[in-house]
């Protein structure tokens, strides 16, 4: 939970800086221009944790400054969509005058979508009761004419939904909509955007094929689900429970029929792939029973394992969504061994960060 003031004008010099940097990055592996997509400049995301501050009858948000650790009050969001600005507004002036609802907060939670809906959760120090899920209904039916909201109240070892802890998000891809499930406290792309904008280009560069995908961290089934249209199958995995259940519920919410989901690791995937690995779930999917050509990764900052890359690099194309720039360097110094560049895009999901989204299509080498 922290933040620097942003500065809008700055964001066009700054965007270049990050091109300019990424292209430097990658230009040993033959890479000399980038498709670039630029992120709104203000109220691009959709998810937003701030702590809440305590000061006699006063409550507010803050958050810190990464390099002075000093906090900092936001009265506003500017990074925030829109309606985290509005719910945050009206939530702190219901919450100071509630002494059941703001007695030991410590923190609130927002996810929203573009299709006004919203999660909001309260953080505690303390044990919730009956009184405490009355008064959080009550504040939830204040809120019917702003948005469709629900709230989860949380504190050690305890949780309280008040309706639902998802939302449904509509995410807009060439001429189609997609509705993906998305939970609270689980993974989701935040910049909204943007993440249509990566998901467009991927189908851009795949096109119609008569092979399966295998997808490694599929998360909810953001790109699963609108790339399934291009394959005769999908075999996703992802280890969260959460986005799994997610990823599922969206597929039949889609009535997309062509994907199946495996709750497993990608080392763990790997290895029932390679044989060394026993897997009930494995076996239940029919993994071998997929004829999979094209790969697509979106790992975690650390990029892919040894085991997994080497096992990615017997696909005739790869799709690689990175969110860290050096450890897709050091993954493609391997990768190009066998395979050469396609395309390369440079996705702006995170403004006024050193942080950058990046995509990578790598084909084949000829023998």
């Amino acid at each position: 939970m922290t933040y620097k003031k942003i500065d809008t004008a700055n964001y066009p010099e700054q965007f270049r800086s990050k091109e300019e940097s990424l292209i430097k990055k990658l230009s040993k592996f033959g890479v000399q221009q980038l498709d670039t997509f630029e992120s709104p400049q203000k109220h691009y995301r959709m998810r937003a944790e701030f702590r809440v501050w305590h000061e006699g009858d006063d409550l507010y948000y803050i958050m810190f400054n990464p390099e002075t650790r000093e906090k900092i009050r936001m009265d506003e969001f500017l990074p925030g969509s829109e309606l985290i600005n509005r719910l945050m507004k009206q939530l702190i002036e219901k919450l100071k005058p509630n002494p059941v609802l703001r007695n030991k907060l410590f923190q609130v939670d927002f996810l929203t979508t573009t299709t006004n809906q919203a999660v909001i959760s309260l953080l505690y120090h303390r044990a919730l009761d009956d009184e405490w899920e009355k008064e959080a209904t009550t504040l939830r039916e204040e809120f019917k004419e702003l948005a469709d909201i629900n709230i989860i109240g949380r504190a050690r070892k305890q949780k309280r939904v008040l309706f639902d802890d998802s939302v449904v998000e509509h995410i807009h891809v060439g001429n189609k909509t997609y509705q993906s499930i998305q939970t609270e406290n689980s993974f989701t792309q935040p910049n909204a955007k943007i993440n249509e904008a990566m998901i467009g280009w991927v189908k851009q560069h795949i096109g119609q094929n008569d092979h399966d995908l295998l997808e490694l961290y599929c998360g909810n089934g953001n790109f699963t689900l609108p790339l399934a249209e291009n394959f005769q199958r999908v075999l996703a995995t992802e280890i969260s429970k959460s986005s799994v259940a997610s990823a599922r519920k969206s597929a039949e919410l889609n009535n997309i029929e062509n994907v199946t989901v495996v709750r497993m690791s990608a080392e763990e995937f790997t290895e029932a792939l390679n044989g060394e690995r026993t897997s009930r779930r494995a076996d239940e999917a029919d993994i071998k029973s997929f004829n999979c050509e094209t790969v697509l990764v979106d790992p975690p900052r650390a990029g892919l394992d040894a085991e997994t890359l080497k096992m990615v690099s017997a696909y005739s194309r790869i799709i690689y969504i990175s969110c860290n720039p050096d450890t897709l360097a050091e993954n493609l110094d391997y990768l190009t061994e066998t395979h050469e560049i396609t395309a390369a895009a440079m996705f702006d999901q995170f403004p006024y960060t050193d942080h950058v989204e990046t995509g990578v299509v790598l084909k084949a080498k000829a023998d």
